[in-house]
């Protein structure tokens, strides 16, 4: 494969520090870098912005840019809040369950943990409206390779059909309850 990993990943956000801050007191990530200038390196397009750099683990950088200068940031109204977010690994369920009692101390609402058989998550937002989801493993290789080996089927069926394959309806039996 040509790609290595993912180098950052950028955001936009509402302010800048309030994110640094946010990051940092409740998912224990370290400011690395912040760039600011006056107009765009890669268009030169006149529009000054803070760029941030967090450290989000294992060489994983999650980047913000606030932009003073546009209007208000929205969301796409035709997909759900759900869909978009970002998910971060924690190493163990404890880490999962402490993360959420420190958001929900800080007043943030919580959803989960939500259990989906290969990992546990729980969800919440950050103070610019981007979903987050912390999971945290909870399978082993070969359940983990059953679901691989299904998925081309999986995807195949629902290109045709538009409707969930079943193949992998294991995963949240014990979210929905057995059928």
């Amino acid at each position: 494969m040509l790609v290595e990993k993912i180098h950052h990943v950028a955001y936009r956000c509402r302010d800048a520090k309030e994110t640094v801050d946010f990051y940092r007191d409740i998912l224990d990530m370290e400011l690395v870098g912040a760039i600011a200038e006056d107009k765009v390196p890669s268009t030169k397009a006149p529009d000054p912005y803070m760029h941030i750099f967090l450290d989000a683990g294992a060489g994983s950088i999650l980047a913000f840019f606030e932009l003073p200068n546009s209007p208000p940031q929205g969301r796409d109204p035709n997909t759900p809040e759900w869909v978009q977010h970002i998910a971060f690994q924690v190493g163990s369920i404890d880490a999962l369950e402490q993360v959420k009692a420190k958001a929900e101390a800080a007043g943030i609402e919580v959803v989960g943990p939500t259990d989906h058989d290969i990992f546990k998550s729980i969800y919440f937002f950050d103070p610019s409206g981007h979903r987050l989801e912390l999971a945290a493993w909870t399978t082993t290789p070969e359940v983990l390779a059953r679901l691989k080996a299904v998925a081309p089927a999986m995807i195949a069926e629902w290109a045709e059909t538009k409707t969930p394959p079943r193949h992998a309806a294991w995963l949240h039996e014990k979210e929905f309850g057995a059928h």
